[in-house]
């Protein structure tokens, strides 16, 4: 490591000033690349530490990391973890991660390479570290939305359009969302509830499928009980208990129980004649989609509270022109079908066979009044930034969006359970919005655009600290250099200098020339059921819609047949092994390969180490880290939620000095795994049955991906199956009873 100067303090100033002049900020620690071990393969590395400044990121990943946030993307990444993972992959074994995390480090003449680019975290990194980033993912969805992040953009230019657009579309679109008071008062509508009906198989009645009436509640509801509910006989808004059994109408005076709907999991039941009924089987008898019936909304009162009313006819009759306006509209939105898959079957069962179909037609008409707009703006750059933003909006303002309730951000996007389902009430968000609206055009311009852009000028990190007891965290300027680049198109272009090279296409045939990248750091595509694809062409449709259908938009569909991500275990390690051999053809000889993962079924694991070998790769570290999203919602539907990832550090086996394992895993996956749990444990971390299946397993492959051949090692992970079973099931007992005995203990 070579080191031109240095500081030996980071200021307290530096950690809460983020306009310091340039003179006041520390020296920068220039650090070159040299052969030998890295700080990833150090068994010391302190991912216990950086787990826990993981984790106070992934609570508010939106501000903490904005640039690669900037749209939906799936499966997302922590900052924090590819920081030091970059830094840890080009810096020599024993450095002091801990202490070069909070350092201006630049790693000039180093060159980074993220083949599954996604959001581009990883590139993000890289580039704030001085170092060169290439990125490259065969979706047109994240190859846009990494290109807008780390672009080159004209502040001033920025906050113009904006205003221009706002100028143009705001009376067209804002009188969509009014509604007007019984004292003649014209008020904006924040929300429109609505409730999926269907006509009952028996007697033809039109049924709402609610399962509760009440449908608005508090995030805290013990603390907050109230709650509205909708009267179920005169339609009337109630305040009533969240927990309240019995409620009377104040308008009809009728009884009713708010807690029960006629909708309960897959049936329903008929008000008018009793008869319960499948509601996905009713639904796709009507070859339609299912239709949906507005019932209330919540309105913004002159003096600035918000107020839950009734639909009214007025309601009703302002919904209805807005269909006779859009119909005047010349191809005003994409028609495009949804084609089948793991991800849009759910979708399609219930007869949502183009994507237009999951937005009504206000929505409709006020994205295509938004696109038409967006679609002038001159400026390249600009207008690319103006249709990511409405993309982005995309997922809060359709008819799969729900309401999240009182105290949160209010819409509960479309992806939030990472499938097309169906939304039985959903939640019409005004669309253009206001200061007290959530997911609306010019609340993401603030909250996305506006921020990232605060945040590449001035990017900082947190670090964590304790005061009065309590542990909290704080932003560190002055680390990192700015984001903004002019970005290569080609590799040539990037060898003449630029600094960022991103590309739309499949990684396993790439431009890139042999042995030309230090380290690889990248979180493949999962060996799952949800693909990134299938759920992307949602956002794809209208960016193609906006910006032609030029270059990598030429298709309806991002989906692709070389796309790594499947279902299928041997198609998952066929195209995961080719972007493999691709990335061992590009990396220097004493390169890094590092990437996240984690799995709780032995397919994933056996397909990595099949993979990883039949490219020539050996693993010589593995490090848990807290790496996934703290509030994902699949994660809190788990039964045995996986709150880590396993960083893989890999070097190509020619490097490595190869022998045959033994079997025993006492002798050699359990001490590193056991010690690996002790720090976390010790750090504070509880960790799940399959947590301690991922620090287990990965120590596994470890030993078994320096063996002579793929076949001798895949023969050892299968004959040792039961008996990794029983070590992962005694890591885990030990563990829970350290726990229990610490708590007594305290």
């Amino acid at each position: 490591m070579k080191v031109v100067s240095q500081k030996t303090r980071i200021s307290r100033k530096l950690a809460v000033n983020p306009s310091m002049l340039e003179e006041d900020r520390p020296d920068t620690i220039d650090i070159s690349v040299i052969p030998g071990p890295r700080g990833l393969e150090d068994d010391k590395f302190p991912f216990e530490m950086l787990s826990d400044i993981a984790e106070r990121e992934s609570w508010r990943k939106e501000i903490n990391r904005p640039l690669s946030h900037i749209h939906k993307w799936w499966a997302q990444r922590l900052g924090t973890v590819f920081r030091a993972m970059t830094i840890g992959a080009l810096v020599p074994k024993g450095s002091n991660i801990i202490d070069l995390f909070y350092k201006p480090v630049r790693i000039k003449d180093a060159i980074v390479f993220d083949p599954f680019m996604g959001s581009g975290t990883t590139i993000g990194e890289a580039l704030k570290l001085g170092a060169r980033g290439i990125g490259r993912d065969i979706n047109p969805v994240a190859y846009f939305l990494v290109k807008n992040a780390l672009s080159i953009h004209d502040r001033p230019a920025i906050l113009a359009t904006f205003r221009d657009i706002e100028r143009d579309v705001v009376s067209k679109v804002r009188p969509l969302y009014q509604a007007t008071l019984p004292d003649g008062t014209v008020v904006d509508v924040l929300y429109y509830f609505w409730v999926k009906i269907v006509d009952c198989p028996a007697c033809a009645e039109s049924v709402d499928l609610f399962s509760s009436y009440i449908f608005a509640r508090h995030a805290y509801p013990k603390k907050f009980p109230r709650a509205q509910a909708v009267c179920p006989t005169c339609g009337a808004i109630n305040a009533v208990r969240n927990d309240a059994q019995k409620a009377y109408c104040h308008t009809c005076n009728r009884a009713f129980n708010p807690q029960i709907g006629p909708a309960s999991r897959q049936k329903a039941t008929c008000p008018a004649c009793a008869h319960a009924f499948l509601i996905a089987k009713t639904i796709r008898a009507t070859d339609r989609p299912p239709a949906h019936r507005l019932y209330a909304k919540l309105v913004l009162m002159p003096d600035g509270a918000k107020a839950y009313l009734p639909a009214t006819d007025e309601d009703r009759a302002l919904y209805a022109q807005t269909k006779e306006t859009l119909n005047k509209f010349k191809n005003a939105y994409p028609i495009v079908p949804i084609e089948p898959g793991y991800n849009t079957n759910q979708a399609l069962g219930y007869n949502y066979r183009y994507w237009h179909e999951m937005f009504n037609v206000r929505q409709l008409l006020g994205l295509s009044i938004l696109a038409d707009r967006i679609r002038q703006i001159p400026d390249t750059i600009l207008c690319n930034l103006f249709t990511c933003l409405l993309s982005g909006a995309l997922e809060f303002n359709n008819m799969f969006a729900s309401y999240k309730g009182e105290g949160t951000g209010a819409v509960r996007h479309m992806f939030a359970h990472h499938i097309l389902k169906p939304e039985r009430t959903p939640l019409e968000a005004n669309l253009w919005g206001t200061p007290k609206s959530s997911g609306s055009f010019s609340t993401l311009f603030e909250g996305r655009i506006k921020r990232s852009l605060d945040y590449a000028e001035n990017p900082f990190e947190l670090r964590l600290s304790n005061r009065s007891g309590k542990r909290i965290s704080e932003k560190v300027f002055g680390l990192s250099e700015k984001i903004g680049f002019s970005i290569a198109d080609s590799f040539s272009s990037f060898a003449a200098g630029k600094r960022v090279y991103l590309s739309c296409a499949d990684s396993s045939a790439t431009d890139l020339p042999e042995h030309s990248v230090d380290a690889v750091l990248t979180d493949p595509p999962f060996f799952d059921n949800v693909h990134y694809s299938q759920l992307a062409d949602f956002f794809h449709v209208w960016q193609r819609h906006i910006l032609g259908s030029n270059g990598y938009r030429q298709d309806y569909t991002t989906r692709s047949r070389n796309e790594v991500q499947s279902a299928e275990v041997n198609a998952f390690t066929d195209r995961l092994t080719a972007v493999w051999i691709e990335v061992h053809r590009i990396l220097k000889d004493d390169g890094i390969l590092a990437f996240t993962y984690h799995h709780s079924r032995p397919e994933g694991w056996r397909s990595v180490l099949h993979a990883l070998m039949a490219a020539g790769f050996g693993i010589t570290a593995a490090h848990p880290m807290k790496a996934e999203m703290s509030v994902a919602m699949p994660k809190h539907q788990a039964k045995e939620p996986i709150n880590l990832d396993i960083i893989i550090v890999c070097r190509k086996r020619s490097q490595l000095q190869r022998h045959c394992w033994n079997g025993d895993l006492w002798e050699t996956a359990m001490p590193i795994a056991a010690e690996q749990i002790r720090r976390l444990r010790e750090g504070g971390r509880r960790l799940s049955r399959n947590d301690v299946r991922v620090i287990v397993m990965a120590q596994i492959l470890r030993r078994l991906s320096v063996s002579h051949t793929v076949e001798t090692a895949l023969t050892l992970l299968d004959a040792c199956s039961a008996e990794t079973e029983a070590l992962i099931e005694q890591l885990y007992t030990a563990d829970k009873e350290r726990t229990i005995s610490n708590k007594m203990k305290e």
